[in-house]
């Protein structure tokens, strides 16, 4: 867990960067720090692996003020991920990953192990390992420097700006495998980002930020339906309901598979067409619609695995627009 009370940071110069902000991240959760530029929130973020140090107040790692612990220690138990991904290009990537377990004295057979454990993890295939920075693509050198930071298995990784400097095809994708990723490391994580599309979805809560201080933390959900001020309306602009969309999960509104099984609706064929014909529970309600908008059925089948576990259709968006108020 990680806990900021009323924590302020001035700079020698006389600049606040932030002043008596207080939020919790729960274990295991994903807290998305998010606002303009200069806005205080990048700050913050490294105020936990202490690259900057608090003026005044405290924060808290694992209930421990971080000040009484060592600090190079303190940054080798912290995964930390950044934009420029920040790879050595003279060491493989099987080298880039070993980083940090070579720097705490894990042994040659371990780190073997959690090397190859990674690439599968990033769904990178063994023979990477050999590979240099420079023979990959930004959406797999970005892979490798998530499984850098995940190598010692940290219980928190620090994500700033992880995918924005990607094109919008190779972040939406990395997005989508990191929350799947996430699922299974259960880390806790704070992540910063400029882009509030890439906040509700990453997000377990959200932390938007005006210049220096924290206007309101909540939910995803909470931030969409009841904005606090008119400066987080306006940061989260128009289409406030649709974005819910991106948020809200198939699995939230899908009907049950008997509630189909003798009804003569217009159900795609989830064998014929394969993937494309069938929508995962775990898919936002947004890629439910796209899909929906693209054949020529009004009922998509939701597969999970071999199983059809429920079904999607017209009505269903329909109704989630009513309850939220679009007409």
């Amino acid at each position: 867990m990680i806990e900021f009370e009323d924590v302020t940071k001035v700079y020698p110069d006389g600049t606040t960067a932030i002043e008596e902000i207080s939020f919790t991240v729960e274990e295991g959760t994903t807290t998305v720090l998010v606002g303009p530029s200069g806005c205080g929130k990048t700050t913050s973020m490294k105020l936990v692996n202490r690259l900057e140090e608090p003026t005044e107040g405290t924060v808290y790692v694992d209930g421990t003020d971080n000040q009484e612990l060592d600090k190079i220690d303190l940054r080798r138990s912290i995964g930390y991920v950044i934009q420029e991904i920040g790879l050595f290009d003279h060491l493989t990537v099987g080298e880039n990953i070993a980083t940090v377990p070579e720097l705490v004295g894990w042994d040659q057979s371990r780190i073997d192990d959690r090397v190859d454990e990674l690439l599968e993890l990033m769904d990178l295939s063994p023979e990477y390992r050999d590979q240099y920075p420079r023979e990959l693509s930004g959406g797999q050198r970005q892979r490798i420097g998530v499984a850098r930071a995940l190598a010692a298995d940290p219980d928190i990784l620090l994500m700033d700006e992880p995918f924005g400097a990607l094109d919008p095809i190779t972040r939406d994708n990395l997005q989508d495998e990191f929350l799947q990723i996430q699922e299974r490391i259960n880390t806790t994580i704070l992540f910063v980002t400029h882009s509030i599309d890439e906040a509700l979805k990453m997000g377990d809560r959200i932390a938007i930020f005006d210049v220096g201080e924290i206007v309101q933390y909540d939910t995803p959900a909470e931030i969409l339906s009841n904005p606090k001020n008119e400066f987080v309306e306006n940061f989260i602009g128009e289409n406030q309901t649709f974005k819910q969309l991106s948020i809200t999960r198939v699995r939230e509104v899908m009907d049950e598979p008997q509630a189909h099984e003798s009804a003569s609706a217009d159900v795609a064929p989830a064998a014929d067409g394969g993937e494309y014909y069938s929508i995962s529970p775990d898919d936002t309600l947004q890629v439910g619609l796209t899909r929906l908008l693209s054949i020529d059925h009004t009922t998509l089948p939701v597969v999970e695995g071999d199983d059809v576990v429920g079904y999607l259709t017209e009505e269903h968006v329909r109704s989630y627009f009513d309850s939220a108020g679009e007409p």
